[in-house]
């Protein structure tokens, strides 16, 4: 039997104080532990957990410790961690096991010393019934900061960019594991047809609505044993990163470059929209990554993908194409529910970072055609990464308009922004955070 809070420990461990990635470590200890089934689901809920809320659980640990939480040995404090969320979070777990296992697991780290500590602060938790106070709500930064754990300056950097209204939608969708959203690949199969097969597993599925073919899936399992997904009849991609390569919208025939490729989603989603018909270039700068782009491309039936090697902020030579995609490196604030840790990042060199996306930007407009269309797009909330580098490059190019963005039903602008700019917020339409920029090059 998987010692599975033993390893959600490691994981944590390496996260938190090795920067490692949540996905990758958590994928890593999967394969190599052999976990399957419930075992694979109790690490996940116990690794992105924690890391979901880590805040209002030191919080919360800090008003029964007698030792300061930033003095607490940090494997310790892992234990701690993970204890108080099965107390807080799991109410399939009693609280006597919880504690006891939280106990044992300090031994097996041969944190004997600690074992005594971390039964005494948890069964004085329970003791007291669970109660635990939260900041005055009056404080609204600090208040949002505990209850969405999240650092008090990306609490207020959010509120200063939107409003405190919309800070908190965004903060309640970084909240709670997302769905497998995923793109019906209409070149062997049919929505319908799809819905139909998935359903008689047993897995639940739903209809995005401002995506003709999307669903929304839960109760999965491994994915690997689904046949469909083998075959190659549908792949993962977020609703608002289809939304994107949407509004790219590539035509059949057309030649179609994706800047930033890796991991191919939205070079997929334009091929099957051209009905395999035409040319997309897809480019990347490790190899590694345009292997897996082949591998997926050949699974889903798709022969007209090119790949190779290009780094995207240098100038070089490009295929001509009437529509260039740059979802472009950033800071990942959008898709902080699928990567929790993000939101402790507090070194996020920002500056070196835009000066990146606007080359990027800059490097691949110079090979658009008049009357080409460009989409520019990020994962992050920051508007110096999205509606700064659009307008800087906007007054710098004077060949580039913005073109309207044509929204699908059931979509609309949540902030006050150009028809060509498209913001997504978590919390609002089911979506990671996202921006979207439509631009098209005229005659000087």
């Amino acid at each position: 039997m998987a010692d599975v809070r033993r390893i959600a420990h490691n994981v944590l461990y390496r996260v938190l104080y090795e920067d490692a990635y949540s996905a990758i470590a958590v994928n890593n200890a999967v394969k190599d532990e052999n976990l399957s089934g419930v075992d694979v689901s109790f690490l996940s809920a116990l690794v992105y957990g924690v890391l979901e809320r880590k805040l209002t659980l030191e919080y919360i640990i800090r008003q029964y410790s007698s030792v300061r939480v930033k003095k607490i040995e940090p494997k310790t404090l892992v234990v701690l961690y993970i204890g108080f969320y099965q107390l807080l979070y799991m109410d399939k777990v009693p609280d006597s096991a919880a504690v006891n296992e939280s106990v044992k697991l300090c031994k097996k780290l041969r944190l004997f010393k600690s074992s005594g500590f971390v039964n005494a602060v948890m069964r004085g938790f329970i003791r007291a019934d669970k109660e635990y106070k939260l900041p005055d709500e009056a404080d609204r930064i600090k208040y949002m900061s505990v209850v969405y754990s999240c650092p008090e300056e990306l609490v207020s950097e959010l509120c200063d960019t939107y409003s405190e209204s919309i800070c908190e939608k965004i903060l309640s969708g970084a909240v709670g594991r997302p769905p497998i959203t995923v793109r019906v690949n209409t070149l062997k199969t049919d929505k319908e047809k799809l819905k139909r097969e998935l359903t008689e597993r047993g897995i639940a599925v739903d209809d995005i609505s401002f995506l003709e073919n999307s669903l929304n899936l839960s109760s999965t399992g491994s994915l690997d044993k689904i046949p469909q997904f083998r075959r190659g009849h549908f792949f993962v991609e977020d609703a608002a990163s289809q939304l994107c390569a949407e509004i790219l919208s590539a035509e059949p025939g057309e030649r179609v470059a994706d800047i930033c490729a890796a991991p191919g989603g939205k070079s997929f989603y334009s091929a099957i929209r051209m009905e395999n018909k035409g040319e997309v270039f897809s480019y990347d700068v490790h190899e590694h990554k345009l292997r897996l782009i082949e591998n997926s491309a050949k699974k889903l039936g798709i022969d007209i993908i090119h790949t190779a090697i290009r780094d995207a902020s240098q100038s070089s030579d490009l295929p001509v194409c009437g529509r260039i995609l740059c979802d472009v490196p950033c800071s990942g604030l959008g898709i902080i529910r699928r990567k929790p840790e993000i939101r402790y990042k507090t070194d996020t060199n920002i500056d070196i970072l835009t000066k990146l996306q606007y080359s990027i930007l800059c490097m691949s407009a110079e090979h658009l055609p008049i009357g080409g269309v460009l989409v520019y797009s990020t994962c992050t909330l920051r508007k110096a990464e999205n509606h700064d580098i659009i307008d800087r490059f906007m007054s710098e190019h004077p060949d580039f308009s913005g073109e309207e963005i044509e929204l699908p039903e059931g979509i609309g602008h949540v902030i006050d922004e150009a028809g060509h700019c498209l913001t997504l917020l978590p919390g609002v339409y089911g979506t990671d955070g996202f921006f979207i920029s439509k631009l098209r090059r005229k005659a000087k």
